[in-house]
């Protein structure tokens, strides 16, 4: 016993550790810290999620605006020709569709798709 008393005169802070109230405070923090269902850490994780569906969500609603712009740039039958020719190539019947490109943009074209996969 006087081991443990001349311990703690020339540590003092061995005395305030051995405390029981300190020992419960120190096992409650670790446990909400690291061990409980909702700690720290899981919620870290679930922020980092909720920050990636939010950005998910940002990038589809613009998308979705311009979809509906596009939509609204359909109703006009000249804009319908002027879509077809542009993304399917169609052309009419007296007319000769010449494509044209460039390396650099099927280069561009070739690193999207191997990004993507």
């Amino acid at each position: 016993m006087s081991f443990f008393k001349n311990l703690t005169d020339t540590y003092p802070i061995l005395k305030l550790l051995g405390n029981r109230y300190v020992i419960v405070l120190v096992f409650f923090m670790v446990w909400m810290l690291f061990l409980d269902n909702t700690s720290y850490m899981e919620q870290r994780v679930l922020n980092k999620q909720l920050d990636e569906l939010e950005d998910n969500k940002k990038y589809y609603q613009d998308e979705i605006r311009k979809d509906e712009e596009n939509i609204k740039l359909l109703k006009n039958p000249d804009q319908i020709e002027k879509y077809a020719r542009e993304k399917y190539y169609m052309k009419r019947d007296s007319e000769d569709v010449y494509i044209i490109e460039f390396e650099e943009d099927s280069l561009k074209e070739e690193q999207s798709k191997s990004k993507s996969l």
